[in-house]
């Protein structure tokens, strides 16, 4: 049997001496941002990516074989573990096979198959199986006995089927074959159910769609099965047209399997039926669970792969920077949110105005909203895209024009999230005396300041760039969302004597505990001066100073290395740099010309590799340096405020909020983000809209069509497109504005007619074949 390593290995394509390594960190408690930036020379340079799939991959075969050797001990317990059984059992690579092996030996309740061997009717279906020469009827009456609930052959005969049936249902190895054969063959047909048409027009797209299995996106997959759970689809499994009076192909290869050949023997017709039963009842229901689970399955880890990749570009977005900022929490008749904070984040002020309907108090909410920013120094507005939000944004442009002097910006921010943090225990910790409304005109100030730092303070559920979240496993989920949280978190690095809590506890090493320890021993003893200080910290021990010293920065402190993502482990090497080239360490930091003309490789040793050392170079040629891009922003145009004011053929700017598979939403001022198809983002073939656009970017869009009564737009990013042009996308994908259901695959071979054993072997070589 592979182990776990090497098949980790393969599936990576590295080395197994690298996944080994990688492990042995893991297990020691490393974490996959500190072995991925302080741990090169151990694996070799294996990225976070690689890591995180090592990490979900290694804990997905620690409990296979957990389960092998559960299941291993039950078989040997009940003294029917063969040599052969034990080897298959070893050689299972997914849990499937390992559940299809030990069918016949699991537990379960009493069946008529198990009811009839008691009665010792295991004999007839043996024999009758054994030699179809037999008559059914006449060996039947042998076995016939009232007092065991077998009263007339024909009795007799059911209970030696169903014992058939359920050792034909229990073969792994036609399970397997079965399974594959579907997966291949299979079309997934949903259908509108009776009397749904309103209360179901959501899935209007999925009223009558038939789809290949194997080539199903996750977000038709899902799209169904949420349409299915609502009571407004059906959903089956269909192998070819499946007329009435046609046999499945999956009866042919059962017969197949057992060796069943059709010669007018007398038992040749009992034996059909066995095998169409087999299908039918035992089978077809429990295979159509398993595939659509896996497709479950599947096109959950497309959705949550989706949503992970999003919230990585959402929390990576480019921060505004340090600048005194107004939040505006956008409202109608309970009015705007108004916070003031200063360029580190801190509340300064707050107010509530009533710009709009029904107060209307728009003169008297610009003079307080100048003096507020006059008063503060405010460089940017902050306002949140949630209801009133163009009309906010109008107000904001006057105020801006009313005031050019004080010179400021305005921006619309996404606010999801914002409530849910807003009403939060964090929220109240943070802002004990602060009205919670007012709470998230605060959290959209500071997420223009710096996304990251405020983002990581909402559960990543609520941030909203997901498809399907709630139909997928949310265990699954959360744990792919906080890796890219940790990830992100690790990737900017944080400043120790201002980040919060909760930006705190996402990194390396640290949790909850410690991360308030830190502040707590901040708050009472002043700002840390050097990283050696975070050892003060009460428990926070040398195992964990070490995940976490790297990623903290103390700036301005006593040592200029704190403030940069060199490891204090790797000091002496910084240091022996210094004397060797004849500079200080602090003349060093910022040289890029010097830095540039030095050769690693003179500086390696037993200790510090060439990946290190490199690594260190280029931090000393920018400390501190941010991974997130320069901050920009997009212009809504004016007048357009509601889908009303939307026309086929405008062009707008706006800003990307969400990147599916099938393409990408943006937020253009209407309060309904529009879809730009996959076939609309680029005049180039896309097969990943991620190619092409990314959450956060900036974007130019036509206007193709306007679904009012939907509430949908549909967009185009490709300035040449026609509104109410089917045109073909490139290389003919579909046009955004008029998307098709795809079109079944024709299985090829007709199913042959029923009623005959020589139906069921019709097209038994051809089946082998494939």
């Amino acid at each position: 049997m592979e182990s776990i390593n090497s098949r980790i290995a393969e599936e990576l394509g590295v080395r197994p001496q690298q996944v080994e390594a990688a492990v042995a960190l893991l297990d020691e408690g490393s974490t996959v941002p500190f072995i991925a930036r302080y741990r090169k020379e151990v694996t070799g340079s294996l990225d976070d990516t690689q890591l995180r799939h090592l990490e979900e991959r290694l804990r997905y075969l620690r409990e296979l074989d957990e389960r092998r050797a559960s299941i291993l001990a039950s078989i040997e317990e009940q003294g029917k573990l063969t040599p052969e059984l034990a080897r298959e059992i070893k050689l299972a690579e997914t849990k499937t096979r390992l559940e299809d092996l030990y069918l016949p030996y699991k537990q379960k309740r009493r069946t008529k198959g198990q009811i009839a061997l008691e009665a010792g009717l295991g004999e007839l279906a043996d024999g009758l199986l054994g030699d179809p020469m037999l008559a059914p009827e006449q060996e039947a009456a042998r076995f016939v006995d009232a007092e065991k609930g077998f009263a007339d052959t024909k009795a007799v005969l059911e209970g030696a089927k169903y014992i058939l049936m359920e050792r034909f249902a229990e073969d792994a190895t036609l399970l397997e074959k079965l399974r594959g054969f579907l997966k291949q063959e299979a079309t997934l047909s949903a259908r509108l159910v009776a009397g749904k048409e309103v209360e179901g027009a959501k899935f209007r797209d999925y009223f009558e769609h038939d789809e290949a299995l194997k080539s199903m996106p996750s977000h038709r997959a899902l799209a169904i099965f949420r349409g299915r759970n609502e009571g407004v689809l059906s959903a089956v499994l269909k192998v070819g047209d499946e007329q009435p009076g046609t046999l499945h192909p999956c009866e042919l290869m059962i017969a197949e399997r057992f060796g069943l050949k059709n010669q007018n023997r007398p038992a040749d017709k009992w034996l059909a039926e066995v095998v169409r039963w087999t299908w039918k009842v035992k089978l077809y229901t429990s295979l159509e669970n398993d595939l659509f689970g896996e497709l479950r399955e599947g096109a959950e880890g497309e959705a949550i792969s989706v949503f992970a990749r999003n919230l990585n570009d959402l929390l990576l977005a480019a921060p505004a920077g340090p600048h005194a900022t107004l939040g505006l929490d956008p409202g109608l008749r309970t009015g705007c949110k108004v916070a003031v904070v200063d360029a580190t984040g801190k509340v300064l002020d707050t107010a509530t105005v009533y710009p709009h309907a029904p107060k209307n108090q728009w003169d008297q909410t610009i003079a307080v909203l100048a003096a507020l920013c006059a008063k503060h120094a405010v460089d940017l507005i902050a306002i949140g895209n949630g209801t009133a939000s163009r009309e906010t944004d109008k107000l904001a442009m006057e105020l801006i024009k009313k005031y050019p002097g004080l010179k400021m910006t305005k921006v619309v921010v996404s606010e999801a999230g914002a409530s849910v943090y807003s009403a939060s225990e964090l929220a109240a910790r943070e802002f004990p005396d602060l009205d919670v409304t007012l709470r998230g005109a605060v959290s959209i100030a500071r997420r223009l300041q710096d996304p990251l730092a405020e983002l990581v303070k909402i559960d990543p559920k609520s941030i909203g760039v997901g498809q399907y979240q709630h139909d997928v496993s949310q265990l699954q989920l959360a744990r792919s969302l906080d890796a890219v949280v940790e990830d992100c978190v690790n990737a900017v690095g944080v400043d120790v004597n201002t980040a919060s809590v909760a930006l705190l506890t996402r990194i390396s090493g640290l949790n909850a505990t410690l991360a308030q320890n830190i502040v707590t021993h901040r708050d009472a003893n002043g700002a840390f001066r050097t990283r050696d200080e975070l050892k003060k910290v009460s428990r926070l021990g040398e195992k964990t100073f070490e995940q976490a010293a790297g990623f903290l920065r103390v700036m301005s402190g006593d040592n200029p290395l704190d403030a940069s993502a060199v490891h204090p482990e790797a000091y002496p090497l910084v240091q022996r740099i210094a004397q060797d080239t004849g500079r200080d360490v602090r003349s060093l930091i910022g040289d890029s010309g010097f830095l540039k003309r030095l050769d690693p490789k003179k500086f390696t040793d037993d200790t510090f590799g060439l990946p290190t050392v490199t690594d260190i170079l280029q931090e000393l040629d920018k400390p501190g340096r941010d991974p997130r891009p320069e901050f920009k922003t997009a212009e809504f145009q004016e007048g357009v405020e509601s889908l009303a004011d939307l026309q086929p053929g405008m062009v707008l700017e706006g800003v990307v909020t969400n990147v599916t598979n099938f393409g990408a939403f943006v937020d253009i001022g209407v309060h309904q983000d529009g879809l730009v198809h996959i076939s609309a983002l680029s005049e180039k073939f896309v097969k990943d809209p991620r190619e092409a656009v990314k959450a956060g970017d900036v974007v130019k869009v036509k206007v193709m069509e306007v679904d009012i009564p939907r509430k949908r737009v549909g967009l185009s990013m490709r300035m040449g497109d026609t509104p109410g042009e089917k045109t073909e996308g490139p290389r003919g994908s579909r046009p955004a504005a008029a998307p098709r259901a795809a079109q079944p695959r024709k299985h090829e071979a007709k199913a042959p007619p029923s009623g005959a054993m020589a139906a069921l072997f019709a097209n038994a070589k051809q089946l082998k074949k494939r």
